[in-house]
């Protein structure tokens, strides 16, 4: 069999394994979400946490929880690492230094699970599985919380109440994620990964000689970092290694992870407004976008000259030889397109242009389909972009599922999508100029040309601020600088957006719903989802087209 035809037919798999799952799972979130109901053991946590559940909160109220529990989810990570030389099962390492600690815990509360250290030689059983895993949990929980907080914003009217963060979060850890996670643990120990709490061994190489290495809790945490598009490896070669990633089904099994929840909450979202093809229609967008850049990174990859290349079938090098070509771009394109950062490849030796397409797709705002909940709200961001672009070409007040987008609502969704670029590119550009920044560029002279080692810097602001979390891995990032920077990106990065998200889904939660009449522009059509990939094309390609000319293009063309 080609290596071309069996990408093609993995691909297939991959879209009949989330059809399958996408009607069911989505309706059992819609269900869950509208649950007037407590489970018994959510309400020992809500007596823990002193939280009352059933209290309706305006976005003020909601927007407090989520920077509150995010900023106590910090503060307990970032001391966990300070003080792991003295905690057991440390397996002996030292605790981590001040500047690491803090990118670290900002990156594993913010779901991005950027990681500048190796994590077999960095950190021990209990920082991994009390730190880093509860966080990949209550992360993603929270990004499906302030989602579905904005949905609300579109289904009710004249109250300006989302529910309540506590319960969302709560139900969104313990009836959704939990019960797919351990599912998910299951199969990949059946498969062959790693679960345990061993110690550190030494082995011997084949090429002669020894190494050390350790075990671990790592498929419970390698479904959890998939599932909630985190990303964050137990091992410094993520996905790709054996203990994380054993064989061809695992990697396929790892990519449906990803995709699964993003893709099925489409279909939530149209149960909770009540209109299922509003969630098709977004679904459609999403589905259109990742089909198209993978089928672009496929070709790149594939695409390929001389003696070298074609004796190996594609460009092989940085990819794991357990998947090859195909299976590489899809896991690629569906960690770039979403906010999880696992890879099982080194991106930074794909192609130029396949190193634009990862760019890209983080770019985009990664939405298609996106991280855990930030897929789906940026998505409806850009909605409410394109339905005012499309009032500006007829000259009529835009309008949303029955919600007038007047002045308020298109400064909220404008202020969102200028956040990320003003990150990356600030970032990027200081560090451009910076000595010691430029000194953390290993290979550029290597490479002959400075346009890579421009892209590493891009790439590394371009994941933090996108929360992530993925590298070209050519920049050596555990510096001050780096670790710092990049912190506050993850973390600005994150939390800003949300900030604009939930004031926005108040303003609409306060507004009465407007009836349709014949000039209402049909949101569920395939005509508006071509409006809404043109807009979210466009609104990318002039903001980040200089810098990918001088990055990946660049490269690519010399």
């Amino acid at each position: 069999m080609s290596p071309v035809l069996a990408g093609v037919l993995q691909l297939t798999a991959l879209v009949a394994a989330l059809a399958l799952a996408y009607r069911p799972l989505g309706d059992h979130m819609a269900a869950v979400y509208n649950s007037p109901r407590h489970l018994r053991v959510e309400k020992v946590i809500y007596r823990c946490i002193g939280a009352d559940a059933d209290a309706e909160m305006r976005w003020p109220a909601y927007l407090r929880g989520v920077l509150a529990f995010s900023a106590a989810g910090v503060l307990f990570l970032y001391l966990l690492q300070r003080v792991q030389g003295g905690l057991p099962l440390s397996l002996g390492f030292a605790s981590i230094s001040p500047d690491q600690a803090f990118n670290t815990a900002a990156s594993f509360v913010a779901n991005t699970n950027w990681q500048s250290y190796s994590g077999e030689q960095a950190m021990g059983h209990v920082v991994q599985t009390a730190g880093l895993a509860v966080q990949n949990f209550v992360s993603a929980a929270t990004g499906m919380a302030v989602a579905i907080a904005l949905v609300r914003g579109f289904a009710r009217s004249r109250t300006g109440d989302l529910g309540n963060f506590w319960a969302d979060l709560v139900r969104g850890t313990v009836r959704v994620l939990v019960p797919i996670a351990v599912i998910g643990a299951v199969v990949l120990v059946a498969c062959g990964a790693v679960q345990n709490f061993s110690g550190i061994h030494e082995v011997g190489q084949f090429m002669g000689g020894h190494q050390q290495t350790n075990g671990g809790a790592v498929a419970s945490q390698e479904v959890i970092k998939e599932l909630g598009t985190n990303g964050g490896g137990y091992f410094n070669a993520n996905s790709a290694h054996p203990f994380e990633n054993p064989d061809a089904f695992t990697n396929l099994f790892e990519i449906f992870l990803i995709l699964v929840i993003p893709f099925a909450l489409t279909r939530t979202f149209g149960r909770l407004v009540g209109n299922v093809k509003q969630g098709y229609a977004v679904l459609a967008t999403m589905g259109v976008i990742w089909l198209g850049f993978t089928a672009l990174m496929m070709w790149s990859e594939f695409a390929h000259g001389g003696p070298a290349l074609q004796a190996a079938g594609a460009a092989m090098e940085g990819k794991e030889t357990r998947f090859g070509v195909g299976s590489s771009a899809i896991f690629s394109v569906a960690t770039t397109l979403t906010s999880t950062g696992a890879v099982d490849s080194f991106h930074s030796s794909f192609t130029a242009f396949g190193g634009g397409i990862q760019l890209l797709g983080m770019m985009l705002g990664e939405i298609a389909p996106g991280g855990v909940g930030s897929g789906l709200y940026g998505m409806l961001v850009m909605a409410i972009i394109a339905v005012f672009i499309a009032g500006l070409m007829v000259g009529r007040t835009p309008e949303y599922l029955g919600k007038k987008i007047g002045t308020r609502e298109i400064k909220l969704a404008a202020c969102y999508i200028l956040i990320t670029p003003t990150l990356v590119l600030g970032f990027s550009a200081v560090s451009m100029v910076l000595p010691d920044a430029l000194a953390s560029q290993l290979n550029t002279k290597a490479l002959g040309a400075g346009a890579h080692g421009f892209s590493e810097v891009l790439y590394a602001f371009t994941s933090g601020a996108n929360n992530n979390g993925s590298a070209f891995a050519g920049l050596n990032a555990d510096t001050p600088w780096y670790n710092t920077t990049i912190g506050l990106a993850m973390l600005l990065g994150r939390f800003l957006p949300m900030v604009f998200v939930l004031a926005l889904a108040g303003s609409l939660a306060e507004q009465k719903p407007i009836p349709e009449t014949a000039g209402t522009l049909r949101t569920e059509k395939p005509l508006f989802a071509g409006l809404l990939v043109g807009t979210i094309l466009i609104i990318t390609g002039l903001t980040y087209f200089p810098a990918l000319a001088l990055g990946p293009l660049a490269e690519g063309l010399s």
